[in-house]
């Protein structure tokens, strides 16, 4: 049931699944219930959730909102964040993704300057050639049998492509790959403790390499940009942990998507095939309709914050940015906003990868991968098909990423060629 308009105002905040079993459940009842609803994090950690989709557009452009916690956040302030706490690596870091005003423009200058759209596009020819290897692996094994795309495909793809942009040296790519699925689960304390200690080993092993032997990587030339002042070395580390979530978790989940979507929905898939569609629209929507992200922490209110419906989220409170919810909120995508359908005029509008100054920059480079990936895999096995119903496959444990465990399916015959 929902809850009364006024809930808002309850001390008792409804509980957000950490399993993220039930994300668009969970995104569609608070939607109907109000601008705005009061949850608990992990640990009871309260925290708005906007899943409407007006109102959170208009929130990720408000300068009233920001993403610095030491500045804006009062239970920071006052020492109420356990520092074992589950989300600490989310909001606890220093880079762009933690930063406001100026020293937000501060960092993303320096990112911008490394991060490029030249560099990204630079990295076709590796795109490729890796997508080939995994596809001629893939063609090795027998059709018949079921085998999980995730861990042959959709995963080690933006792994091994972010791992040659920062220079990850040979032999650690697995220990990265543990650190990078840990932070994004959000079910354990215990673990978020302790993988926040070896992302920092790892990373600050990675910037003493590259200072001692520099290279043509991202970790290099961000170790080489101009800043005012210098970043430090705190600064350096959490943003390499920045560009990790935003240039591999992005990826792995849009492409788990689009692909179980287009397998599941072959009304969809066959105009693809017969190229009256353009993949850029199969990428669009299932970044619209399962935002790789579900749900991103966290930003704070700088003041006091009305909503459309009246709801306030008080000045100094924390907002979790529902983008599963706007991604289908019916105000915006019609009353069909739950079905997958490459044809909607109105993809564009979605907020996968947010809006306003804090627009992710790993989407250029998720596009890319997706727009060589997808079609070379739908191309080389013509007879692909899942293993398993659509509702049957795990989702990640996690309210944040928005994938799934495992990918299982049957390839069928290998196109020739």
């Amino acid at each position: 049931m929902s809850a009364p308009r006024d809930e808002h105002l309850a001390p008792h905040p409804t509980a957000l699944d950490p399993t993220g079993r039930h994300l668009q459940a969970q995104a569609r009842e608070w939607r109907a219930t109000a601008a705005a609803v009061r949850a608990d994090l992990p640990g009871g950690i309260p925290a708005w959730v906007v899943t409407r989709h007006a109102d959170l557009r208009a929130l990720l452009t408000d300068p009233r909102v920001s993403k610095d916690p030491r500045r804006h956040w009062s239970k920071w302030g006052t020492g109420e964040i356990p520092p074992d706490w589950t989300l600490l690596q989310w909001v606890g870091v220093d880079n762009m993704f933690t930063a406001y005003g100026d020293a937000h423009r501060r960092l993303r200058g320096v990112l911008s300057q490394a991060f490029t759209a030249r560099r990204v596009e630079a990295l076709r020819p590796r795109v490729e050639a890796i997508t080939g290897e995994l596809l001629d692996a893939l063609a090795a094994r027998p059709g018949d049998e079921p085998v999980d795309l995730r861990a042959t495909f959709t995963y080690p793809l933006p792994i091994r492509v972010i791992s040659e942009l920062f220079g990850v040296p040979e032999g650690t790519e697995a220990e990265l790959r543990d650190i990078v699925d840990a932070v994004f689960r959000t079910t354990s304390a215990d673990e978020a403790v302790a993988v926040a200690g070896r992302m920092d080993a790892f990373l600050r092993d990675l910037l003493a390499r590259k200072r001692a032997d520099p290279a043509e990587d991202l970790t290099t030339t961000l170790l080489t940009a101009e800043a005012d002042p210098p970043l430090s070395e705190r600064e350096l580390a959490d943003t390499l942990i920045l560009l990790l979530g935003a240039g591999h978790e992005t990826t792995v989940n849009l492409l788990g998507h689009a692909v179980t979507a287009l397998l599941a929905h072959p009304d969809q898939l066959a105009p693809l095939r017969g190229g009256e569609v353009g993949w850029d629209r199969a990428i669009e929507e299932a970044l619209r309709w399962q935002p790789p992200l579900a749900n991103l922490p966290l930003r704070f209110a700088v003041e006091d914050l009305v909503l459309s419906d009246g709801t306030t989220i008080p000045r100094g409170e924390a907002i979790l940015a529902g983008y599963a919810g706007a991604n289908r909120d019916p105000e915006v995508f019609g009353a069909d906003a739950d079905r997958f359908d490459l044809t909607r005029g109105d993809q564009d509008q979605h907020l996968a990868f947010g809006h306003g100054v804090h627009f992710c920059l790993g989407a250029p480079l998720a596009r890319l991968e997706a727009g060589i990936a997808l079609p070379a895999l739908f191309d080389r096995f013509p007879d692909l098909a899942l293993a398993a119903h659509p509702d049957h496959l795990l989702p990640l444990e996690s309210f944040i990423g928005n994938g799934f465990q495992s990918l299982p399916v049957r390839l069928g015959s290998v196109a020739a060629g």
